[in-house]
């Protein structure tokens, strides 16, 4: 079986590693990529919530009163 003669396997590893190495290069190249985005301003809006404050505040473990 000639899959198991070693002794081609660096040479056959090698030149297809340049190989793709090579048309890796080339499509890379040949592409067109686009002019960087210009930054735009963000605006944040407020939003006023219906709900009260007291209902969704978050109670973490340190803020809660010493028992």
């Amino acid at each position: 079986m000639p899959q198991l003669d070693t002794s081609t396997w660096f040479i056959t590893i090698i030149s297809s590693m340049i190989t793709l190495f090579i048309l890796f290069q080339l499509k890379v190249s040949s592409q067109t990529f686009p002019l960087a985005p210009s930054p735009k301003s963000l605006t944040t809006m407020k939003v006023k919530t219906p709900w009260e404050l007291k209902w969704t505040k978050i109670y973490l473990p340190h803020s809660l009163p010493q028992q």
